[in-house]
């Protein structure tokens, strides 16, 4: 593990006590595309078991249903055919991640706002995000300080224009007032902020990552601490650095699928010092 001193966020790390069980440990959602771009929602609801949610489900149009299904075992399953289908399943989720190859236009917007109506902690990557480009403020309108938005820089100027000529931390500062949500800007250095004007800088940035599917990975790992009740701040700068150093264990040759095995062994070392 990078460095000898703990992460600051470790003693808000939602750690199971003696007593826990699955319900207890939160539950995701995560929102999968259609029959041919599954691969993305299948990644991120991995990851989310693997950093410790209890229960994680993909809800899917139905065409998906049957891709999908082969290709897991832990993970739970549930075709949604309409947005108040998914917000109905949805029901009882402590955090949904919307977005990763979920198709960019109308039916992804309506069935982020349907979400966003229930309750439960958004974490709002790629088509989620540019499927508001052209209306950005009807994004904002429906997030709250608990959700979470992950944009690589293409996405963040999409939704933020003009804003980066002002240098990462603070434009990343503007959007989360903006929004009042935390942004998650990806980059080299990860530049993490909160609408109440908390901001970190990841420094354990890895070229390993520029892989495909790694920001879904990054989605599925904050949605999963998020769904533990972990503060979405804290949830996002935990995510980042440990999707890093997952990176960095794994090395040259590198595949987003190899992502999410790598956690057992990260969270053990930190569990192991913590102590």
């Amino acid at each position: 593990m990078t460095g000898a001193a703990l992460p600051d966020w470790r003693d808000s790390f939602p750690w199971p006590g003696p007593e826990t069980h699955k319900h207890a440990r939160g539950r995701l959602g995560v929102v999968s595309g259609r029959a041919t771009q599954t691969g993305a929602a299948r990644l991120a609801a991995r990851a989310g078991l693997r950093i410790g949610a209890g229960l994680v489900r993909i809800l899917c149009p139905p065409d998906a249903a049957a891709v999908i299904a082969p290709a897991i075992e832990a993970i739970m399953l549930t075709p949604f055919g309409s947005p108040e289908s998914l917000a109905y399943e949805a029901r009882g989720m402590d955090a949904v991640v919307i977005g990763p190859a979920a198709g960019v236009g109308d039916t992804t917007a309506i069935n982020l706002r349907a979400l966003a109506a229930t309750g439960a902690a958004l974490v709002i990557d790629a088509d989620g995000l540019t499927s508001f480009e052209h209306f950005p403020d009807e994004l904002f309108e429906v997030l709250d300080r608990d959700d979470v938005l992950t944009p690589h820089e293409g996405e963040f100027r999409r939704l933020f224009p003009g804003t980066l000529e002002a240098g990462r931390e603070a434009a990343a500062a503007e959007a989360a007032r903006r929004a009042g949500a935390v942004v998650v800007l990806k980059g080299p250095a990860t530049v993490i902020a909160a609408p109440d004007g908390r901001l970190a800088v990841n420094g354990n940035g890895t070229p390993w990552l520029a892989t495909a599917g790694s920001g879904d990975v990054l989605a599925g790992m904050i949605g999963g601490l998020v769904a533990q009740r972990m503060d979405s701040f804290d949830a996002a700068r935990a995510a980042a650095w440990l999707h890093a150093e997952a990176a960095r264990d794994f090395g040259p040759g590198l595949t987003a699928e190899d992502l999410p095995g790598r956690l057992p062994a990260l969270l053990g070392a930190l569990y192991q010092r913590a102590d």
